[in-house]
């Protein structure tokens, strides 16, 4: 009898339900008295590698197997399946990771239990996927920052070198490429070289002790700006790199972003703004910034209705009075009065197209307001 365990596909803790579904299977080689149970465990494990502290939480437990009541139940030879289902937690769980010092994974375990020889285990990690939707008003809001160095010191100096940088968002997803804005103005005597880059910053706690580890996952690099000159990225892009979403709400591991936009300076210390990042799993869908400029559009568009639209609208001319008798017999020709008519009452039946602006349409939504309700599984196998 042996066991052993596989990879597994990544599960989302919010938004929809979310099941673990799969089936312990036992295999006898000989008849064999039934176990007492077989418990299905799925719980968290979050540590530091350079530390003695470790957090293991239970969240789920379930037996597998009903009580056999008084009687002995043999197993005949052969596998045995025993099939488990069971829903994530409904609190928020912290994202899977693994840093330099410390790890947060999850895991789905199998114990089997016999009154008479030690339990067996075998284990099934999950990967979680904790989401942070980038659309919230908190990660939409835009992030400016200025600063100016004075390069040299005392009667040395040179002059100053100023920066100012804007993105027009704090929330982003792996994949999307930052347009970064900047304004760079060298008024030193120093030959500069402006630079972008996105560092992760890992935080580790515990014991009443921090570590911190920090580095570059993307950069890129813009021109020389000469003595006197200036330069201006206006949208100049860095694609964000696949790397593990922002966490936040974990107490011992945080995983922060930032965007850096800094200058080098031949000879002195480099100029740096940094912008805080958020990265997220729910992509931009720019429904915000479009539904305030489709309303305001809408508003300015409203103006003209009451300047060009009469109360009473009036009936359009008719084609003889504004051409002449010789031109309207050349182009139309004669039509039979209609019975019943009576003098000038009636008039050929003529199409007149008179220009109309018509309103914007109305607000719309991209986020599907009837969502499937089919949930997500995830099946996991064991074999004992």
């Amino acid at each position: 009898m042996g066991g052993e365990a596989g990879s597994a596909a990544a599960l989302g803790s919010e938004g929809r339900v979310k099941n673990v579904v799969g089936h312990v299977l036992l295999e006898a080689a000989e008849p064999w008295p039934c176990p007492q149970s077989v418990v299905i465990a799925w719980a968290p494990r979050a540590g530091l590698r350079d530390k003695t502290l470790t957090l293991i939480r239970t969240l789920i437990e379930i037996n597998v197997i009903s009580s056999v009541g008084e009687g002995v139940i043999l197993l005949q030879p052969g596998k045995h399946e025993f099939p488990f289902r069971f829903q994530l937690p409904s609190e928020p769980l912290v994202t899977s990771f693994t840093g330099k010092y410390g790890s947060i994974q999850y895991c789905v375990r199998a114990v089997l239990e016999r009154p008479t020889v030690p339990a067996q285990s075998v284990r099934r990690e999950l990967q979680v996927v904790s989401h942070v939707d980038v659309n919230t008003p908190a990660l939409l809001t835009p992030v400016l920052k200025t600063q100016e160095k004075m390069v040299g010191c005392w009667v040395f100096t040179s002059g100053p070198v100023s920066l100012s940088a804007k993105i027009e968002r704090k929330g982003y997803c792996n994949g999307e490429a930052i347009p970064i804005y900047a304004e760079i103005e060298n008024c030193s005597s120093r030959l500069i070289v402006p630079k972008a880059a996105i560092f992760q910053t890992q935080t580790y706690l515990a014991s009443g002790k921090t570590k911190t580890v920090r580095h570059m996952v993307a950069n890129v690099r813009g021109n020389h700006i000469a003595s006197g000159s200036t330069d201006t990225w206006n949208g100049k892009t860095l694609k964000i790199p696949p790397v593990t979403p922002s966490i936040l709400d974990c107490c011992i591991i945080r995983v922060d972003y930032s965007l850096a936009v800094y200058i080098h300076i031949p000879g002195a210390k480099k100029l740096m703004l940094e912008l805080p990042l958020v990265i997220g799993t729910i992509p931009y869908n720019g429904f915000g910034s479009r539904n305030s400029s489709v309303a305001s559009q809408f508003s300015m568009d409203m103006s003209w209705l009451t300047l060009t639209l009469p109360e009473q609208p009036e009936a359009p001319p008719n084609y003889a009075d504004v051409v002449s008798e010789e031109e309207f017999s050349r182009h139309i020709p004669p039509y039979p009065q209609p019975p019943g008519c009576l003098g000038g009452a009636c008039y050929p039946m003529l199409a007149c197209i008179q220009e109309f602006r018509f309103q914007p349409p109305p607000l719309y939504s991209e986020v599907d307001p009837h969502p499937s309700d089919v949930e997500e599984t995830q099946p996991v196998s064991f074999i004992l």
